[in-house]
Order: structure tokens, then sequence, then C-alpha cells
């Protein structure tokens, strides 16, 4: 059940606590909300088209659902704040002036894992030379099983593979997402996603490259003075040259109280991203689950604009105090829970991502 939210910021957090994010069932019910008459009532509209769903609030693109064939994993993008600012990246779907060309495969808001039996997933793009695809997995987008637009949120369930180069599936995910209208300064996207291995057991070896994660616009990400070379789970390196910081205001701050490039690497329930786009103050803030593996999860956080929160990297992370080695045997799932928010016009504070978390925690 979808509980409808048209209250300011602190009580409708409180009120999300008695929203439902299960994850979709195993029944495929499809809609689309072509078919759903535009009303002044249904603020949040999702609209099915050719190789992608459009997730509409108000009237104006919040993100879309991109799952081309043609594509190495599914994303949402772009993503766009409150107020009409970008948060997201360009490159390398629509390069943006200024911006870095770093990373090919940052594209959007995504979901993935860099060694799921020896396979990584995260990296691959269509930057990678023919001759060594046969290290890298792929996300095929199956269906889409639920579209159902609303008052105050709307709900996409769809269905994806994770596969080898083979075309062998290892994992069938079920993902579904909750899009939010709170008001016009935020906006939420909860993502519900399990995963099952088909087959035989499937490892995910401690790797700093996952799961949850989103590449930022320029703006957002923190000021840099040099360059800096970073490699990839098999050795690739990539340059991210140093750039004009003019309009470059982002920081980083994670509820243990971590900020800027300290945030990296490090524990936390929660972790915003805040700086300035179009002239406005501008977040993104990643909520952990309890519920979900490696609770509270480490952060890939990045300040040439890679945001992610990874639980499942803790002996990289953790320079080999800990280690994960999660897995799952064969007809087995485990469920991850995230709450992403997006907020324009002020800054969130640190009591109301609390309540927000509050509230999401409980579900």
């Amino acid at each position: 059940m979808l509980c409808k939210v048209l209250l300011p910021l602190a009580a409708a957090s409180a009120l999300l606590a008695g929203c439902s994010t299960s994850g979709p069932s195993d029944e495929s019910t499809t809609s689309s909300a072509v078919e759903t008459p535009a009303s002044d009532n249904l603020r949040v509209q999702l609209l099915e088209k050719p190789d992608r769903v459009d997730v509409m609030i108000d009237g104006d693109l919040f993100t879309s659902y991109l799952h081309s064939d043609t594509m190495e994993k599914p994303v949402l993008y772009p993503v766009v704040a409150p107020g009409g600012a970008v948060v997201t990246r360009g490159y390398p779907r629509d390069p943006r002036p200024g911006e870095r060309v770093d990373h090919p495969h940052h594209v959007g808001m995504w979901f993935n894992y860099g060694d799921v039996n020896g396979l990584d997933f995260w990296n691959n793009s269509d930057a990678i030379p023919a001759d060594q695809k046969h290290k890298y997995g792929t996300i095929r987008h199956v269906s889409v099983d639920r579209v159902e637009a609303g008052a105050d949120s709307g709900t996409l369930s769809v269905t994806t593979e994770w596969l080898a180069p083979s075309g062998e599936a290892l994992l069938r995910e079920r993902t579904h997402f909750t899009f939010w209208a709170f008001d016009d300064s935020t906006r939420l996207i909860d993502r519900v996603t399990t995963l099952t291995a088909l087959d035989k057991e499937v490892a995910f070896h401690d790797n700093k490259e996952g799961m949850i994660a989103i590449r930022v616009a320029r703006g957002l990400e923190m000021p840099s003075d040099q360059p800096e070379i970073f490699t990839d789970a098999n050795g690739n390196p990539t340059e991210v040259a140093e750039m004009n910081n003019a309009g470059v205001t982002g920081d980083y701050l994670t509820s243990e109280g971590k900020t800027g490039d300290a945030a990296w690497g490090t524990r936390a329930r929660w972790t915003r991203l805040q700086g300035t786009l179009d002239g406005q103050p501008t977040s993104i803030t990643i909520i952990d689950h309890p519920s979900n593996p490696g609770y509270p999860t480490y952060w890939h956080a990045r300040g040439y604009g890679l945001f992610a929160a990874n639980p499942l990297g803790q002996s990289v992370f953790s320079e080999g105090k800990e280690a994960m080695n999660f897995s799952l045997p064969a007809g087995e799932s485990t469920t991850f829970r995230y709450r992403v928010v997006f907020h324009s016009g002020s800054e969130l504070s640190e009591d109301q991502i609390e309540q927000i978390a509050g509230g999401f925690r409980m579900m």
C-alpha cells in the first residue's frame, strides 16, 4: 500500500514509517501510466516507452529507467532535482562542456558489483575491448512487471538477470522502485532489490566496486587541485585530470561526522553530498537500511563525483581487518534496501535526514 504524503518534511518523514517498501512479488502485473488520464490528483506519472520508463512529477521529468539491450546494465538517467537541476553527470550518454570524461561505466544511478563469481559487473561498458569482454558480466532487463501512478508516489517493478559472458544467468533480480514527491524541494527514490542465485552458488568476493551508486554533475564534485589515477578491480587505470574548480562545491557528510575525502572507506548509516547547482543549494543523501547485509555500509564516495554505498567490500575498506565474502547458495535470495533523497533550495539538515532515515528503517 502506498501512503499519501502531503505534509511538511518532518511530518511526512514520520508518516513514511507506515508505508510499505516490500519488493515485487513473483506475480507479474503490468499496467501503464500512459493509459491513466492526467489528473491534478496524480502528481507522479510513469510513462512506458520503448527501452525506458519515464518518471514524471507535476509534469516534469524526474528520472527515466533505461533498459536497452545495448546497455551493460539498466540505469536511472538522468536524475533531476526539484527546481530542475540535473544532478547526474551527462557523460557518456550526453556529455556537457567542462565535465569529466573518465569511467564510462558511471552512468546515472545504478546497482551492481565488481566481483560476482570472478566476473566484473561494475566496470563493464562499451569501452571494453572485445578480447577482454570475457572478464565482465552484464545485467539484462527482462520485464517491466508493474507500473503505477499516484497522487504522491509512483511505483515501478522490474525483473533483470545477471549474465555471464556465455549468456548463463547467475542471478535473477527483482527490483521495486518507489518515487516520492514530497513538496517543491524534496524527492525520494526507494530501491528494494532482491537477488536470487539460480542454478549454482554465487559468490560476491570482497571488492571496492559496488553497489548502489550515482555519478554526479560537475557542480557536486569536490574541488580538486591535482590529477589523480584510479584503477579498477582488473588493474585498468583511469586518470582523473585536474580541472577548473569554478562552480565546483560538493562536500560529503556522514552520519558519523566524517566530511570530504575522509568519508571514503568508512562505515555510516547515511551520507549526504551537498553543493550548489544552478545557484541553488542541492543535495543527494543515500540512506542504508538495517536489514541490509553488512549494515552499516562502507562508503565508496569519491571527490571526483562517484557516490556509492558498498556493504560487501569490507576487506578492502578495512585494509584486511574485516572480511565479508558474501555468497548465495543456489535457490537462495537476499534483499538490499536503499533510500535516496534529492533536496534543493536549502541545506538538508542532519535532523531532517535522521527523520527521513528513521521512517525508512521502520519499514
